[in-house]
C-alpha cells in the first residue's frame, strides 16, 4: 500500500512523470552503470572497462541518465566522473533488484 504522498499522484502531470522515470530504468545498460555507480564515481573509461562496452555506447546512456537527473557529475581536470544523483536513485534501484529476487 502507497501511502505517502497520495495526493500528488491525482496530478496527471506527476503520473506521466513518473512514467518517463520508469522507463529509464528500462533499460539493462542504464541498470547496469546505476549499478556500478552505486559504489563510487567513476569516469566513462571505468564504467566501459567494467560493463565491457565502448566508451561511445556509455557516454550515450550517462547522457540520458544525466538528462533524467539520475546521474551527477564533476570535472577533474580533462576527466569527467559520473555518480548517482542522490539517495534516491539508489534506493529505487536497489528496491528493484530485492523485488525480482525474491
Amino acid at each position: 500500500m502507497i501511502t505517502s504522498n497520495t495526493t500528488c499522484l491525482a496530478d496527471e502531470e506527476t503520473l506521466y512523470r513518473v512514467a518517463e522515470l520508469f522507463k529509464i530504468f528500462g533499460d539493462p545498460t542504464r541498470i547496469r552503470i546505476l549499478h556500478l555507480l552505486s559504489d563510487k564515481e567513476l569516469c566513462v573509461q571505468d564504467i566501459a572497462d567494467g560493463l565491457e562496452m565502448t566508451q561511445s555506447a556509455i557516454s550515450h546512456q550517462l547522457r540520458i541518465l544525466k538528462q533524467s537527473a539520475l546521474v551527477k557529475f564533476r570535472r577533474d581536470g580533462k576527466t569527467i566522473y559520473y555518480s548517482l544523483a542522490d539517495d534516491h536513485v539508489a534506493t529505487i534501484l536497489m528496491q528493484g533488484l530485492e523485488h525480482v529476487c525474491e
